[in-house]
C-alpha cells in the first residue's frame, strides 16, 4: 500500500501510473524483457491492485467522515463560546453605562459644589481685598506709609495695583472729609505713574522688551499709559532721521517699530497708528513746508516739481505703511494725514499751474522770436482784420503786399518739444495734485493754455506769415516757402495728436470734459486746415504762374513754324524742357511737404492744372507740319513729366493732349479716323475742331468740311 501510496502523488497520470504498475510486476513488462510476458500474471496482479486500492479508498473516507465530524463538534463549540462572549459584553456595556452616568452624577454635584464654593469664596476675596485696601487706606488716613509695598522698588508692580485701586476709591469720596487723604493718594499714584514711566523708558534704553511689556500691561490701567505711548513714540524716533532723506527714514523706522510694539503692547495697532500720525504731523509736515515755502513766492517751477515731488513719495509711504495693521480703515486714516498735509497747498495748485504754464508758454514764445529778431504781427484783431480775413477765405485773394521772410517759417521744433514737455509736465502734476472730481476741468484747463501757445500763438501764427509771404501768381522767380511751412506745421500737429490722445484722453476718457476737448481740437484742426488750403492754393497759382512766365518768355512763335522745315534738329522746345524741369522741382518738393492722401490731393490739383495751362499754351500758337510733330515730341515730353505724379487722371489728361496734338500733323484723309480713335471719340467736337484750325493748312485744305 504504500508502495501504491506513493504511486498518487502529484502531479498524477494515469497513464503513466498504469505503466509503472505494469513494470513492477513479474511478467509484465514488454516483450523484450528479461521474462516472458505473462498476462493472466498481470491481470491478477490488476485485480489486486484494484482490491487494495478499494480498500485504501474506504480507510481515506472513513479518516474524511471523521475528520468531518470533529469539525462539526468544534463549530458547535465555538458558537457556544461566541454566544458567551457576546453575553459577558452585554454586560459589560450595561456596567459601562451605569458607571458613566455615576460619572455624570457626580461631576454635577462636584460643579455645583464648586459653585457654591465660588458663591462663598468671591464675597469672601472680595472682603479680603477690600479689608487689604482698608488697611492701607488707614495708612495714607494717618499719613504713616508703613507696609513694605510702598517702600520696596522691587514691588512697585504690586504698588500700582494697590494704588491705582485706592484711587479710583478716592474719587468717590466727599472732598471736605478726605481732601487730605485723596491728596495723599493722588500724590502717590502720579508718584508711581512715573516712576513706571521712567522704568518703561529705561527698559526701552536697554531693549528690555520683557521688562516694557510688564510695565506697560501695569500702565494701562493708569491714566498716564497715554504718555506712556507718547514717550516710546518720542524715543523711537531718536536717532532715526540721520540722513537727508525723511521718507525713507520714516519707513525703515516704521519697519523695525511694528515688530517690537506687537511685543509690548496690548493694542499694538493703536500705538503705530499714533507713531505714524506723530510722524506724519511732525516731522513730514515741517519737511514739506520747508521745501514748499522757500520755493513758493521765488521759484513757481521749482515749487511745482518740489510739490509733485513730495505729494507723490508722501504717497507712496503711505501705500507702504498700508501693509502695517493701523486699525479697520487704515486707507481713509492715511489719506486724511496726507490732506493734512498738502490742503493748503493742493487748493492752489491749477491757479499756480495755469499762472505758471501761461507765463512759461509766453517766454518760450518770446525766447523764440527774439532769436529770430523778429517781431511778432497782430493777427485776428479789429473788424478790418476779420474782414480782411473772410475775403481771403473766400476769394483767395492777397490783400495787402506780400513779405519777405527769407525762407524762414518761423516754426521751431525746439520751441514745440520745450512747450509738450511743460504740458506734459503740468498733465502728470495735474493727475496727481488734482482732487479726481475736478481732475478732468483742471486737464481741461491745461489743454486750452497749449492750445493757445502752441496752435494759436505759433502755429497759427507761423501760417499767417507764410500766407503773407505767398507772392502774387504773376510774380517773377518767386521762391515758394509755404510748402515747407506746411511741411512742419504737420510734423508739430502730429506731436500735438500723440500728446492729446498719450496724456490728455486718460484724464478725460470718462467724463463730459471729453466733448469739449473733442470739439475744441476738431475747432483747431479746421481753423489751420482752412488756411493751409488758402496757402496750398494759392501757392500753386504761384507755381502755375511761373509755368506761365517761363512759357510766354521761351516759347516762340517759331517754334512751331520753323523757317527751314527740313534742318529741325531738336527733340523739344526750351520752353518744354524748362517747364518740365521747374514742374520736376516742385513735385518734389510737394512730396517732401506733405503727407499721405495729402500727396495724391495735392498732386492731383497741381496737375490738372499744369495740364489746364498747357493745353491753353498750345492753343495759341498756328503749327506747320514740322511744327506739329516738334508740338508732340513737346507734349510727349510734358506727359513724361506727368508720370512722376504718380496720379493716373493726370497721366490719362496727357495722354488726351498728346492724342490731340496727333490731328496737328495727321493727313487730311485721316482726320476723321484719328477723331474716331478710341482717346477722341468722347471728346466734344468742337475741342477737336478748335485743334484742327491750329493747322498752317486749314484753309488751304479745307479742313473744316470735316466738321461740318
Amino acid at each position: 500500500m504504500a508502495t501504491t501510496a506513493q504511486l498518487f502523488e502529484e502531479p498524477f497520470d494515469a497513464d503513466e501510473y498504469i505503466e509503472r504498475l505494469a513494470w513492477r510486476t513479474p511478467g509484465g513488462g514488454s516483450k523484450g524483457g528479461a521474462e516472458a510476458f505473462d498476462p493472466k500474471r498481470l491481470l491478477e496482479e490488476f485485480e489486486n491492485h484494484i482490491e487494495e486500492l478499494k480498500q485504501l479508498d474506504l480507510k481515506i473516507q472513513r479518516r474524511v467522515e471523521k475528520l468531518e465530524h470533529q469539525c462539526h463538534r468544534e463549530a458547535k463549540e465555538f458558537a457556544h463560546k461566541v454566544q458567551d462572549l457576546q453575553r459577558t459584553n452585554q454586560v459589560a456595556f450595561q456596567h459601562f453605562q451605569e458607571l458613566d452616568e455615576h460619572i455624570s452624577y457626580v461631576a454635577t454635584k462636584v460643579c455645583h459644589l464648586g459653585d457654591q464654593l465660588e458663591g462663598v469664596n468671591t464675597p469672601r476675596q472680595r472682603a479680603v481685598e477690600a479689608q487689604r485696601l482698608m488697611t492701607y487706606f488707614n495708612e495714607f488716613l494717618d499719613g504713616d506709609l508703613r507696609s513694605d509695598v510702598f517702600n520696596n522698588p522691587e514691588k512697585i508692580k504690586e504698588a500700582a495695583d494697590i494704588i491705582q485701586k485706592l484711587h479710583l476709591i478716592a474719587q468717590e469720596l466727599p472732598f471736605d472729609r478726605f481732601a487730605d487723604v485723596k491728596a495723599k493718594i493722588a500724590s502717590k499714584y502720579h508718584d508711581l505713574e512715573r516712576q513706571l514711566i521712567q522704568e518703561f523708558t529705561a527698559a526701552q534704553r536697554r531693549g528690555e522688551i520683557g521688562r516694557m511689556r510688564e510695565v506697560a500691561a501695569v500702565l494701562l490701567h493708569f491714566k498716564g499709559y497715554a504718555h506712556c505711548v507718547d514717550v516710546y513714540i518720542k524715543q523711537c524716533q531718536e536717532g532715526a532721521y540721520l540722513r537727508n532723506d525723511v521718507f525713507e527714514d520714516t519707513a525703515v523706522l516704521c519697519q523695525r517699530v511694528n515688530k517690537q510694539v506687537g511685543e509690548v503692547f496690548s493694542s499694538p495697532e493703536t500705538v503705530m497708528a499714533k507713531l505714524i500720525q506723530n510722524i506724519f504731523e511732525n516731522k513730514l509736515q515741517a519737511h514739506v513746508k520747508e521745501k514748499l515755502d522757500e520755493t513758493r513766492h521765488s521759484d513757481v517751477e521749482q515749487y511745482l516739481k518740489n510739490l509733485y515731488d513730495l505729494y507723490t513719495r508722501t504717497t507712496a509711504l503711505a501705500t507702504k505703511l498700508t501693509e502695517f495693521n493701523l486699525g479697520s480703515d487704515k486707507h481713509t486714516f492715511l489719506s486724511k494725514l496726507i490732506k493734512s498735509i498738502f490742503s493748503t497747498y493742493l487748493e492752489s495748485y491749477i491757479d499756480m499751474e495755469r499762472d505758471y504754464l501761461r507765463n512759461r508758454g509766453a517766454m518760450i514764445l518770446q525766447r523764440y522770436y527774439d532769436s529770430k529778431n523778429h517781431q511778432k504781427r497782430p493777427t485776428g484783431g479789429g473788424s478790418i482784420q476779420e474782414l480782411k480775413e473772410r475775403i481771403r477765405q473766400r476769394t483767395n485773394l492777397p490783400l495787402g503786399p506780400s513779405i519777405d521772410t527769407h525762407g524762414e517759417t518761423f516754426l521751431s521744433p525746439e520751441l514745440v518739444v520745450n512747450l509738450l514737455q511743460e504740458t506734459r509736465h503740468a498733465f502728470e502734476r495735474c493727475h496727481k495734485l488734482s482732487d479726481p472730481s475736478d481732475l478732468p476741468k483742471n486737464a481741461f484747463s491745461i489743454f486750452l493754455l497749449l492750445v493757445d501757445h502752441l496752435c494759436v500763438e505759433h502755429i497759427d501764427y507761423a501760417l499767417e506769415i507764410g500766407l503773407s509771404a505767398i507772392p502774387s501768381a504773376d510774380a517773377k522767380n518767386a521762391n515758394l516757402y509755404f510748402l515747407d511751412v506746411v511741411q512742419q506745421a504737420n510734423s508739430i500737429f502730429h506731436l500735438f495728436d500723440k500728446q492729446f490722445n498719450d496724456q490728455l484722453m486718460p484724464l478725460i476718457s470718462s467724463s463730459p470734459k471729453l466733448a469739449e476737448c473733442l470739439h475744441k481740437k476738431k475747432e483747431v484742426i479746421e481753423q489751420m486746415e482752412v488756411k493751409l488750403d488758402t496757402g496750398i492754393d494759392r501757392t500753386l497759382n504761384c507755381m502755375v504762374g511761373q509755368m506761365k512766365h517761363i512759357l510766354a518768355t521761351e516759347q516762340k512763335k517759331t517754334d512751331f513754324r520753323p523757317e527751314d522745315e527740313n534742318n529741325v534738329m531738336i527733340q523739344y522746345t526750351t520752353a518744354c524742357s524748362k517747364v518740365c524741369a521747374y514742374v520736376s522741382r516742385q513735385v518734389e518738393h510737394v512730396r517732401k511737404s506733405m503727407d499721405g492722401k495729402n500727396v495724391d490731393t495735392v498732386l492731383t490739383e497741381l496737375g490738372v492744372r499744369f495740364h489746364r495751362l498747357i493745353h491753353e499754351h498750345l492753343q495759341q500758337y498756328s503749327y506747320s507740319s514740322m511744327g506739329g510733330m516738334l508740338a508732340i515730341c513737346d507734349v510727349a515730353e510734358y506727359r513724361r513729366c506727368a508720370k512722376d505724379f504718380r496720379v493716373p487722371l493726370v497721366l490719362q489728361l496727357f495722354d488726351t493732349l498728346h492724342a490731340l496734338c496727333n490731328l496737328l500733323v495727321v493727313a487730311p484723309d485721316n482726320l476723321k479716323q484719328v477723331c474716331s480713335g478710341e482717346q477722341l471719340t468722347n471728346l466734344d467736337r468742337n475741342l477737336l475742331h478748335a485743334f484742327v484750325q491750329l493747322r498752317a493748312d486749314y484753309r488751304s485744305a479745307r479742313l473744316g468740311r470735316h466738321f461740318s
